[in-house]
């Protein structure tokens, strides 16, 4: 038996790392098939999507109906008001990369749902590979293919099968930063501009490359740093710095109202905070979503801001002095600083925390990096009960907008 299973292994180190990484996501997407079914069966009338819906239901589900309304419709102008005379939720929230892509797929389909679809699905596996470049390099064959698989089977793995842009997303970005951990930095100016208009996220990239810039001319003795290479990474920063606000410009422009972009992101912040939000504060979504997540749990509000503050402190030093996140190199811990510290300034946390937390998967690298086999088959159970609880509460009970994903 032993020497059977010896032989297996051997086997399966031979086998080309794409169709590995092929095996590997072609099975997290038939688990995240199953719960995604047993949840359609399990789905009631009072949910959103009514009582057993079929997966298509799931796919165009929540924030993908935004993207199929760009899709089909674009943007409104002027922007449109509730009763009240506040901008009301609308198309400008969403970026058109992924909207019209899934168009263009699905157009031979005939439906934009399945061509959001297999650009999710297709970009998922395209960032599983370049995911598993990017780490390979610092953690080694084993714990790199390891990270794909938390990757794959994560608890918002929902998000590889539905239309929602962040897969592509994800794509584009592992690329971004593979090309930075290369020195490559002339793709940039392709990446970052498709980085912008698929979701937000682009100006903690620009952070990134700041913080990459300095640390290289830090180092500039022991790895020469050329002149092409600082002129590239000063303009890919700017480039990253000017399409991070180009969607408010574009917005401002095509509604003639200037703060229109960030009024119709302030739209869903309106459902949490009482009184509603009239202007942009940068952290104080974070100050206030603590304050109002301490008195839903009973506990006082003044706590709330407390804790902010130690759990900034403990990711901090887990960036700093963690030997596993250590182990992923500078380049990635930046770029998990640098998406940190955006969040922190521009997000109110609430449903969809732990998706917006997906441009931090390359983290997984560090949560592989302990050998121990026992670890690793823990963590990939606790994925799965995860994206078990993830699946059931936001697609078979959600139905209000504190569920949405």
């Amino acid at each position: 038996m032993a020497h059977v299973a010896l032989r297996a292994a051997r086997w399966w180190a031979g086998v080309p790392v794409a169709a590995r990484i092929a095996v590997v996501y072609i099975a997290a997407r038939i688990v995240t098939t199953v719960f995604l079914l047993v949840a359609a069966s399990l789905s009631t009338s009072l949910s959103r999507f009514g009582a057993q819906p079929g997966l298509g239901s799931f796919v165009v589900g929540w924030d993908a109906q935004w993207y199929w309304v760009v899709a089909d419709f674009g943007y409104p102008s002027p922007l449109p008001l509730t009763p009240t005379g506040d901008v009301a939720e609308n198309a400008w929230a969403f970026m058109p990369l992924f909207a019209y892509l899934a168009k263009i797929v699905g157009f031979a389909l005939g439906s934009w749902g399945a061509g959001a679809f297999l650009v999710s699905l297709a970009s998922g596996y395209l960032a599983c590979l370049v995911l598993h470049r990017l780490l390979r390099r610092r953690l080694g064959r084993s714990a790199a293919m390891w990270a794909v698989v938390f990757f794959a089977f994560g608890p918002i793995a929902a998000m590889f099968q539905v239309g929602y842009a962040e897969t592509l997303f994800l794509l584009l970005l592992f690329l971004a930063l593979d090309v930075v951990a290369t020195h490559r930095y002339a793709w940039l100016y392709l990446l970052v501009p498709a980085m912008a208009f698929t979701r937000p996220g682009v100006l903690a990239f620009a952070l990134f490359l700041g913080l990459h810039g300095i640390l290289r001319w830090v180092h500039r003795r022991s790895e020469p740093l050329r002149t092409s290479e600082i002129v590239h990474i000063v303009a890919a920063g700017a480039l990253a710095v000017v399409c991070g606000f180009a969607w408010q410009v574009i917005a401002g422009i095509a509604t003639g109202d200037p703060g229109a972009y960030l009024a119709t992101e302030l739209a869903w912040r309106r459902h949490w905070v009482a009184g509603g939000v009239s202007h942009f504060i940068p952290f104080e979504g974070w100050v206030q979503a603590s304050q109002f997540w301490f008195a839903q749990w009973g506990m006082p509000q003044a706590w709330g801001p407390v804790a902010l503050v130690l759990l900034v402190t403990a990711v901090a030093v887990a960036l700093l002095y963690s030997p596993q996140v250590r182990a992923l190199g500078a380049d990635l811990r930046l770029w998990s600083a640098s998406y940190l510290l955006y969040l922190l300034a521009v997000f109110f946390p609430q449903s969809s925390t732990f998706r917006l937390l997906l441009p931090l998967s390359p983290a997984w690298g560090a949560v592989a990096v302990p050998r121990s086999r026992a670890w690793r088959l823990g963590v990939l159970g606790a994925c799965l009960v995860g994206q078990w609880f993830w699946i059931y509460f936001i697609y078979a009970l959600g139905n209000t907008f504190w569920q949405v994903p």
